[in-house]
């Protein structure tokens, strides 16, 4: 690969880092969908700088550039697909039937005991809201944020 394709690729790879780490940030759809076209269009540049390079020059370094190339859209493809995969609305009603009926059967058992009748409605409860909060990473208390992202751009030298 030539020093100005290098270069090239460095710039647009540092580019597409930046739009994967502000990915994780936005909360908005609109803007979210607009970030995924640019990184679309981006992998795109990359893609077709990388395949030039090994078009000109079939080494085995530029083979390693082209197969690392595809593993870093791998990587965004799988975490696009950890974002669209979430738990389903018939998995939600199926979790609360099962709660209501334990709650409903332990109120039932426990007519003496008020304090345990109200324990297990609330760990239920508390389970859920974790659930949920774990099943959305960019809303709640609990965010996911990329820090093996920033990892990289902090060891490449670019800024976050």
């Amino acid at each position: 690969m030539q020093p100005a394709e290098a270069a090239e690729v460095r710039k647009l790879l540092g580019e597409y880092l930046g739009q994967r780490i502000l990915f994780y940030g936005i909360k908005d759809i609109s803007r979210r969908a607009q970030m995924a076209q640019r990184t679309s269009q981006l992998e795109a540049d990359l893609w077709a700088a990388v395949r030039e390079a090994a078009a000109a020059q079939p080494t085995p370094v530029v083979a390693l550039v082209v197969a690392g190339m595809n593993d870093v859209f791998k990587a965004q493809g799988d975490a696009q697909a950890a974002d669209w995969n979430r738990i389903p609305i018939a998995a939600w009603l199926l979790m609360a039937a099962i709660a209501l009926c334990c709650t409903v059967l332990l109120g039932y058992h426990a007519r003496t005991s008020m304090r345990l009748a109200l324990v297990l409605p609330l760990v239920v409860a508390v389970s859920f809201f974790l659930i949920a909060d774990i099943d959305t990473p960019r809303h709640g208390l609990i965010h996911v944020g990329p820090e093996n992202l920033e990892s990289v751009a902090k060891s490449l030298g670019h800024p976050q």
